[in-house]
Parts: structure tokens; sequence; C-alpha cells
């Protein structure tokens, strides 16, 4: 079989550019209304993938009710739109749509019985991130989901 080279499309995909804050390791803590008066801790990290055609974000909290997942970052360039490709330990697997405008990443699943949304803003010089997650689950009304405060490790 002849091998082939492909390292031609491994290059930055323009698209992506406002997700270079997000390179690199967090640190985590957050809350959850399942969990109340309990702070949950872990880690995420992001990173280029394919030379910077797309980015990876690996995610763990350490607390039973979180699942360890991973998401794939990418774009359209005919539509413009963004989106992410999440999987996770349960086999669960979805796609959501993705903004990044004036320093907020906002992230979306709109699906009959959940919905998701969750907003990120960037403070401190991009080395913190103030997550807000909301589901939806009677398709009328939305509730408070996890909350995170990211902190930049390197």
């Amino acid at each position: 079989m002849k091998k082939h080279d492909f390292h031609e499309a491994q290059i930055p995909n323009p698209a992506l550019n406002q997700f270079s804050k997000l390179v690199g390791d967090w640190k985590i803590s957050g809350t959850h209304p399942s969990l109340p008066g309990k702070l949950v801790n872990g880690r995420s990290s992001f990173n280029w993938i394919e030379g910077g055609a797309f980015l990876i974000w690996h995610s763990k909290v350490n607390e039973e009710l979180f699942p360890t997942g991973i998401a794939i970052f990418g774009s359209d360039d005919d539509t413009g739109e963004l989106f992410m490709l999440y999987f996770d330990e349960r086999k669960v697997s979805r796609k959501y749509d993705v903004s990044f405008h004036d320093n907020v990443l906002t992230w979306w699943r709109n699906a009959p019985n959940f919905s998701q949304r969750c907003t990120w803003t960037f403070t401190d010089g991009d080395n913190t991130i103030i997550g807000k997650g909301e589901l939806n689950r009677s398709g009328t009304s939305w509730e408070p989901d996890l909350e995170q405060l990211f902190t930049r490790i390197q």
C-alpha cells in the first residue's frame, strides 16, 4: 500500500484563532445544584491538534457525578459557524454550537428532553474563566447547572 503524506492540511485554522487563549492547563473548582454546599475540583487542558486545524479539550472533575470528557472544536468556513463535538466515559456523544465574542465563549445544544448552554467569561488577563451552565429538560424552563472557575496553571 502506498504511504500518503497528509501534512499539508495540518496547519492553523484561522477561524479558531481566538481559541488560542484557552491553550494550556487549568485547575477547576465549581458548584452544582445536585451537590449543595460542596465545592468540586478538577482539571482541564486545551491543546492544538493536527497543526492547529482543531482544538482538543480534556476535562476531569474529581467527583463521581461528573464524567471525564473530551471535546474537539472546529469550524465550517462556508457558514462561519463554530462547533464542539463532545464525548465522555458514559459513551455520551453530543454536538454543540459555539460562539466566541468579546472575551465570552458560549456553547449550547438544543435537543428535545435535554438542552444545555454554557457561558465562559475570560478575566484576569485571560488567566481565569468564569463558567456558568444551564440545562433544560422540560423544553420550557432553564435551571442552573455546573458553575466553574478555571484558573490557568500554565
